[in-house]
């Protein structure tokens, strides 16, 4: 399903949401790469490149999400240019929230907030969900915040950081680990 928004008291050409296809795979790779590590993602305020270093995500993941039957990764262009994405997941009573990206550029200007209830939306309206879970690595306090500010709840689970897995980026520091963060959806 695809929709249009236009951003509140924007000039700029609106934004199109849609799933994400596997010829998008490249483009969403080097985005989530953009928004996370590093020189680039230094344009925004998202960026891990001070605790994480190498890969993010890779081209085999994210196309095993855009085919995967209980997942989505949901798009965002503005421009015809891939400016944010996200992956859906349904998982029983709740949808699971990740690979959240804006690019550099785009970040500070409302799109995140678009896309973070456009995702609670679809996962309520199409799956029935009920709970939106995401994980985020603990010691992001600045992000945490934002999801905070946005209904999400810290619940104090954590689970252990992958080290040793290239697949997740190459640790600067020792005491990583993912908390799980919850928000009840109405």
């Amino acid at each position: 399903m695809d929709t249009t928004t236009a951003p509140t008291g924007s000039t700029t050409p609106e934004f199109r949401f849609r799933d994400a296809v596997p010829a998008d795979v490249d483009a969403l790779v080097a985005l989530v790469e953009s928004a996370y590590r590093g020189e680039s993602s230094r344009a925004g305020w998202t960026t891990e490149a001070d605790i994480l270093q190498g890969q993010r995500t890779d081209p085999d993941g994210v196309l095993a999400l855009v085919e995967s039957p209980d997942a989505r990764v949901l798009t965002v262009e503005q421009g015809g240019r891939i400016v944010a994405c996200c992956q859906l997941e349904h998982r029983g009573t709740h949808a699971y929230f990740g690979m959240f990206a804006v690019s550099p550029t785009a970040q500070g200007g409302g799109l995140g907030r678009l896309v973070l209830a456009e995702a609670e939306r679809r996962s309520r309206a199409e799956w029935g969900a009920t709970e939106m879970h995401m994980t985020v690595i603990s010691v992001r306090e600045d992000l945490i915040a934002w999801y905070e500010r946005r209904g999400y709840r810290r619940t104090g689970r954590m689970t252990p950081f992958p080290y040793g897995d290239d697949r997740f980026g190459v640790p600067q520091r020792d005491d990583l680990q993912f908390e799980l963060l919850v928000k009840h959806l109405v």
